[in-house]
């Protein structure tokens, strides 16, 4: 797995929770006493929740010690749990297992949401958020300068993807076990100081596999390549700053 930078992931803190922002919202008619956050990362999403919810009592699991140890300094009244949710089961059912970007670094989206549901009270809910903005020119640029002769040697395997399925994949695969399925998909669209600030941006999620692979200069030399090319698909705007659209996608499964 790759590690996590919490500094690195905060640096965009605002246009990252305006999706976990909107997920709540969609959800928020309801008064879930226990709530579990997968992925809770620096516990942003997880302080969002207690805002919405004061009165809950909230878990916040991630696999990254870093993350953890962001998110635990950050608010004493959560419960913060180290573990994988690739295997995690509730000892008791959530009222509202919510995930806001990060099950797509995960695999068998087939068997792992339909677990995931069964792990939701009578009544309650499975949301989730995960970004489907992988054919983006930023991603395109990733993957070519990753691809090209000079740095393909250098992954090996075992390089870690992100994944998102069709919408209508999630609604097959909840459907049996849920009394409703939402789904919707969102593009935002991130004012940004200039293409290097898209670059800082991807470092904190889809760039670690890679960084987390090479040299310190070796990354100064990568980071360089990739810029370049972010740059000549993300033209500035009149007052110097670049638009980047991010499409993301949605679902709030009831139990």
């Amino acid at each position: 797995m790759p590690t996590w930078d919490p500094n690195q992931y905060l640096r965009f803190e605002r246009e990252r929770t305006l999706p976990c922002r909107d997920l709540i919202a969609r959800i928020a008619g309801g008064t879930p006493a226990r709530i579990i956050d997968l992925g809770c990362g620096t516990g942003s999403s997880t302080a969002l929740l207690r805002a919405q919810w004061p009165k809950a009592r909230i878990t916040g699991l991630d696999s990254s010690p870093e993350m953890i140890a962001a998110a635990t300094a950050s608010d004493g009244s959560v419960t913060w749990c180290l573990a994988d949710a690739r295997t995690w089961t509730a000892e008791e059912p959530f009222d509202l297992v919510f995930s806001n970007a990060a099950l797509h670094w995960l695999p068998d989206h087939a068997a792992l949401f339909p677990h995931l549901l069964r792990q939701v009270a009578s009544g309650g809910a499975l949301a989730v958020q995960m970004p489907v903005n992988f054919d983006s020119p930023a991603h395109r640029a990733i993957r070519e300068v990753a691809e090209s002769p000079s740095w393909a040697p250098r992954w090996g395997s075992g390089l870690t993807s992100a994944h998102v399925a069709p919408p209508a994949s999630y609604f097959d695969w909840l459907t049996p076990d849920a009394s409703g399925v939402e789904l919707w998909q969102t593009e935002y669209v991130h004012a940004l100081p200039d293409a290097a600030a898209i670059v800082e941006w991807v470092k904190g999620t889809t760039l670690r596999p890679y960084l987390d692979r090479i040299s310190a200069g070796e990354r100064e030399e990568f980071l360089a390549e990739i810029t370049r090319k972010v740059a000549l698909a993300y033209l500035p705007q009149r007052n110097g700053q670049v638009l980047f659209p991010f499409r993301r996608q949605f679902l709030v499964a009831h139990r």
